[in-house]
């Protein structure tokens, strides 16, 4: 058993035994239950997969598969099987995941694609905050290797007005060719996934640039581009039939003409809260009180005045004076908000499909009066919804408002226990979390979704240890599982500073494998740490929703 030292007050030193991960006792028992004489056969591994995984389809061959990878733990034993340690270093392992590493798509993907979540980029481009970062075609490559589907582009003419680039507008960011852009979604777009990729277009350009890049995209996508032609669709495809295709949405050119040149006061009173503005913030706010608030002093039309990000500046309107028809025909979802408020902007029309987008701050107050027409808007429609101004600094605004708007709803009910975790040790320096001792690791877990199903819960903290082990158990009872997430964290309790982080994860519920499961956590920016992980086990308990 090896030894950390800490150096105390450059005085003298404090050392800790490096201890090995303890099998927890619930383990040790399953393992007692299907072994015989302290080794697990491949059959009575089998049984163990269908009685207590759930994986009611593990087949014997499966069984040994596992024990071939494992088997070498087994260092002095020639009979075959686990022993312990194996079967413990298996349960901890990768291929013994929350989510099924087989399963892949297995949703019906033939519904028309307004009835799908779509994961989407906002300014694809940027390689760091909103005003001042560079812009690089390798941002683009990046979050389509992650499996973004919807990548955004903002279109200005460059400084001799004979070519574009895309840049966040009337910021400090440095610009980069449009070709660049198109050259790395065509590259990259189908790495991750064959469902289409939706280009959105911000369009500042005149008409002879429209006109250059209508040739661009129709070189450099050539066959794969979708191209209804000049008519709005009546119903939008689904995503089977649009495999391995671009998509290119934005506002047809005359329609650009038509928007409104107010500015908006989007951000006036909106007091920036670093600590909420992070990723997930200190909590998933509570919508309820807002959602069935009936605030009158708020503006009926959910701020209709709130100028567009896809809307034009009286400039941008004066060099449109004529549209390039090449370009219109290449617009496959139209974009736009039409004259009238919020309810024509909701309105459905029987004969063609659109896109409408919405500010964070638009969509939370437009969801306290029109709730019902924006789900039913969006059952045919698409509702795309982009971050406030005022997020500067590219963080995400929580998306369960807007999902929750989009879907249809139906119920039903889950539970967690949280065993140990491991691997801080091998990620992280052993100063990292603290100077003078090993950490104090307590993890947070609980649920985001709908109002009346978020909340969120905590173990204690485990001191001095880089492998701790909890043995806590938890129910969430659910409303809603199909739009519940688990969210789990890590965190190393500090008694005078921030608690500092030590991985997150999140799972949709309704794809969670139940049973004792391997869950590998990631840093701040959602990159995979290499050995950090928790030991933890789901149920899903009769009729109402809960997690363990």
């Amino acid at each position: 058993m090896s030894k950390q030292t800490y150096r105390v007050c450059f005085c003298f030193h404090r050392k800790f035994k490096q201890a090995s991960s303890e099998v927890p006792g619930e383990i040790k028992a399953l393992f007692e239950r299907y072994s015989e004489n302290g080794t697990m056969s491949a059959d009575q591994l089998q049984r163990f997969l269908v009685e207590c995984q759930g994986e009611t389809k593990a087949s014997l061959e499966d069984a040994h598969a596992i024990v071939d990878k494992f088997k070498h733990i087994n260092f002095f034993q020639h009979n075959k099987g686990l022993n312990l340690d194996a079967f413990f270093r298996y349960l901890f392992g990768d291929c013994n995941s929350p989510l099924s590493p087989s399963l892949g798509v297995h949703q019906d993907m033939t519904a028309p694609l307004s009835h799908y979540f779509i994961y989407t980029g906002h300014n694809s481009y940027l390689t760091g905050n909103q005003l001042s970062s560079d812009c690089s075609e390798v941002p683009i490559m990046n979050a389509l290797k992650r499996g973004v589907r919807v990548i955004e582009l903002d279109m200005w003419p460059n400084s001799a007005k004979d070519n574009v680039n895309v840049l966040h507008g009337r910021t400090l960011t440095t610009p980069v060719e449009l070709i660049k852009c198109l050259r790395s979604i065509k590259e990259h777009a189908f790495f991750a996934s064959p469902y289409p990729v939706v280009v959105t277009l911000e369009d500042h350009l005149t008409s002879d640039l429209q006109a250059k890049v209508a040739e661009m995209i129709t070189d450099t996508f050539g066959d794969i581009l979708f191209t209804p032609g000049s008519e709005a669709l009546k119903e939008f495809p689904s995503p089977e039939s649009l495999k391995h295709r671009i998509i290119i949405s934005t506002k047809p050119p005359k329609e650009y003409l038509e928007s409104k040149s107010v500015k908006g006061k989007e951000n006036d009173g909106q007091k920036g809260n670093a600590a909420e503005d992070e990723a997930w913030g200190k909590e998933v706010p509570d919508f309820k009180p807002e959602l069935e608030a009936n605030n009158k002093q708020n503006d009926p039309d959910g701020g209709e005045n709130s100028q567009d990000e896809e809307d034009l500046d009286a400039g941008d309107r004066a060099s449109q004076k004529i549209e390039a028809p090449e370009y219109k025909r290449l617009i496959a979802i139209h974009a736009g908000k039409p004259k009238g408020g919020l309810d024509e902007a909701l309105k459905v029309d029987s004969e063609k499909v659109r896109r409408l987008s919405m500010s964070e701050p638009q969509l939370e107050k437009a969801a306290r009066t029109h709730g019902t027409q924006i789900v039913r808007f969006t059952q045919r429609n698409i509702l795309r919804v982009y971050p406030k101004g005022t997020r500067f600094d590219s963080s995400n605004y929580n998306p369960l408002i807007g999902w929750m708007h989009g879907a249809q709803m139906v119920a039903f009910n889950m539970q967690v226990k949280v065993f140990s975790g491991e691997g801080w040790h091998l990620d992280f320096k052993n100063t990292h979390f603290d100077m003078y001792s090993p950490p104090d690791f307590y993890v947070r877990l609980g649920i985001a979704g709908v109002p009346a199903d978020s909340m969120m819960k905590k173990t204690k903290a485990i001191e001095d240890s880089w492998i701790p082990s909890w043995g806590e158990e938890f129910e969430f009872p659910l409303s809603v599982p199909e739009l519940a997430l688990v969210r789990i964290e890590v965190h190393e309790y500090d008694m005078s500073e921030k608690d500092d982080f030590g991985g997150q994860t999140c799972f949709p519920v309704s794809e969670l494998r139940s049973g004792i499961r391997s869950v590998p956590l990631h840093d701040q920016k959602g990159d995979k740490y290499d050995n950090v992980r928790l030991l933890m086990r789901f149920e899903v308990l009769n009729i109402e929703n809960k997690i363990h």
